[in-house]
């Protein structure tokens, strides 16, 4: 049974969309409804509220690159120099290690709400058929990267209200994570544990969850955007991580693979301002974790792929994602995978909401 405090908080806003994230409660009493209509209504000012704040987000415009190339001019000469940052000197790939031998196709959501993303909006079985047809749909347009499928679920949720412990997050338990896991399983499919920490932290939610991330076909997502440590609420303010974040929970992961002797992990971050992720340069590689720098923005190919060039591609770290929505008033119209394709870097790892 999913206990009460799984079943009845609400997200302050959804990861990387314009759309609201709503977990509603079961119970039908009419005091319960009108709160939850009231708190459904603050949510979607949030989240009016964040679409604001993206669209005001600053565009990286510096660059560090290799000398540039003779003879080429304005905007040739500073694509030349970004693909040639490309790809990225890191360690080489363990025993075990996903990328880039094989590319990602995720489905991301939470399995209790039909509003957060495909994971959920669909009954399991349906869920996994879709996931299946895009699977299929990416082997089909790239045959020499085989695609392996994943469940992308948000284990830890932003929330609009503080909670008993004031942090505007709500965690999901561990019979919800079993679910998931027992969903992934059928499809022999890797978990992704996502968190949106609001007024935690890293260093507080990771330890809970180190028993799920030391299996072996488990993997971490961490949502800068709802990461309020400089100040703020979750859908009122675009939250960050800095590169000291990223290293401790790359660390964390590490640990955890020698520990458990499991291979490499991969670590999720989803990115589409410059403020979301903050001191690239400082982030440390390590072989045991495989870093993504998930391109996070909604809207038409050509917004998206700026999107990709001014947070993604411009500022290099390891390897990179991709994150398309089914809705059309996210994504209208969808970028298609023959567009992805022709990005450089390629995105290794492709989510699904």
């Amino acid at each position: 049974m999913i206990p009460n405090t799984a079943r009845t908080f609400l997200a302050a806003a959804l990861i990387g969309a314009a759309s609201t994230s709503v977990f509603a409660q079961t119970d039908t009493a009419p005091k319960k409804k009108a709160a939850l209509n009231s708190t459904v209504r603050a949510a979607a000012t949030q989240t009016k509220s964040t679409k604001a704040a993206r669209n005001k987000a600053p565009r990286d415009t510096t660059k560090k690159a290799p000398a540039p190339p003779k003879g080429l001019t304005g905007q040739a000469l500073r694509d030349s120099i970004l693909d040639a940052m490309w790809p990225v000197k890191g360690p080489d790939a363990l025993p075990g290690a996903i990328l880039p031998a094989k590319r990602v196709v995720a489905f991301y959501g939470n399995i209790l709400n039909t509003r957060m993303g495909v994971l959920g909006e669909y009954q399991p079985d349906e869920m996994l058929r879709r996931l299946d047809e895009e699977v299929s749909a990416w082997q089909k347009a790239d045959p020499g990267t085989p695609v392996q499928p994943a469940l992308h679920f948000i284990a830890v949720v932003a929330q609009a209200s503080a909670g008993k412990d004031g942090k505007y997050r709500a965690r999901m338990d561990s019979a919800t994570i079993e679910k998931v896991a027992a969903l992934a399983k059928r499809r022999d499919a890797l978990v992704f544990l996502d968190l949106q920490v609001g007024l935690s932290t890293l260093r507080e939610e990771l330890p809970r969850l180190a028993g799920f991330l030391g299996r072996p076909n488990v993997h971490l997502g961490v949502d800068p955007e709802f990461s309020m440590k400089n100040g703020g609420l979750p859908g009122k303010k675009i939250g960050t991580y800095d590169a000291a974040d990223i290293n401790f929970a790359t660390e964390f992961l590490a640990d955890l693979v020698t520990k458990n002797k499991v291979p490499p992990k991969i670590l999720v971050i989803h990115r589409f301002t410059k403020a979301g992720l903050t001191n690239f340069k400082n982030i440390k590689l390590d072989p045991r974790v495989q870093v993504v720098i998930d391109m996070d923005g909604f809207g038409p190919p050509e917004l998206k792929k700026g999107t990709f060039h001014n947070y993604i591609k411009s500022e290099p770290v390891q390897f990179v994602g991709w994150k398309q929505f089914f809705k059309p008033r996210n994504d209208n119209p969808r970028t298609t995978i023959a567009e992805i394709l022709r990005l450089w870097p390629r995105p290794i790892y492709i989510q699904y909401q």
